[in-house]
């Protein structure tokens, strides 16, 4: 892999004040849903749905509200918005390459947000291809070895992510990145969770080639992804921005 940092743009620290809670269970709910239309409401047989189901217990979700989640997007309640899957590319502030995608009951709508986002952060929309190209489909999963009390040792850490099936790994300070083909991506992250080994994040958009910016360009990149990511549509956000 060419140059890197995390290959999911910036994963910024979320305080879950009251108002971020509500947004990230808006979020969750949508992922849950959308996950059990796909494949099923099962999480023992659908791998998406119960990491959704994961994520949304970690911030203490409602039961009801994961199930209620669960039920819609097996269409066992009537009524109610359709969702649907989008994807954004724009540019950021210093030219960089931005991928957003969401989950929204609305698109047109949710189009207009965005753009007004990106319009108050020296970002625009790009027209579609226009910024894909730089980037390309494959899976990478963030390990941050400090979180890691069985495997402080790098060595044997790297060892284990081979053995899980990683195809290249990568470090930047404390953090282990792995790469695996996409198809295979929920597979390593299995086979890594049945080793033990807690994950950071994932992600399957990854910048080609990385752009070098100054702190002052960096810092606005930062407040854009920020912004984005307290859009309720808004599920992940990629960039090429060098960290």
């Amino acid at each position: 892999m060419s140059g890197h940092s995390h290959a999911k743009t910036i994963k910024h620290q979320k305080e879950i004040t009251d108002q971020k809670r509500g947004n990230l269970f808006s979020k969750l709910a949508r992922m849950i849903s959308v996950s059990a239309k796909e494949k099923g409401g099962n999480p023992e047989t659908n791998y998406a749905l119960r990491v959704a189901i994961e994520k949304a217990r970690e911030i203490n979700m409602p039961q009801d509200n994961i199930e209620r989640a669960i039920k819609r997007g097996a269409g066992e309640l009537g009524g109610g918005a359709q969702l649907e899957e989008i994807i954004f590319e724009a540019y950021g502030p210093g030219g960089i390459a931005i991928i957003i995608e969401g989950i929204t009951d609305n698109k047109n709508r949710t189009l207009g947000e965005i753009k007004q986002i990106l319009s108050q952060n020296n970002g625009k929309l790009a027209g579609e291809g226009s910024v894909k190209w730089m980037f390309e489909r494959k899976g990478c999963i963030a390990l941050r070895i400090t979180n890691q009390y069985e495997y402080t040792n790098r060595e044997k850490l790297e060892m284990t992510v081979i053995e899980a099936g990683a195809e290249d790994i990568y470090w930047h300070n404390d953090i282990l990145d792995i790469y695996t083909k996409i198809e295979e991506l929920e597979k390593v992250k299995r086979n890594l969770e049945e080793r033990g080994i807690k994950i950071e994040s994932s992600s399957d958009w990854v910048a080609k080639e990385k752009v070098e910016v100054d702190e002052g360009v960096k810092e606005t990149c930062q407040k854009l992804f920020k912004a984005l990511d307290e859009n309720e549509a808004v599920q992940e956000i990629y960039s090429n921005l060098k960290v």
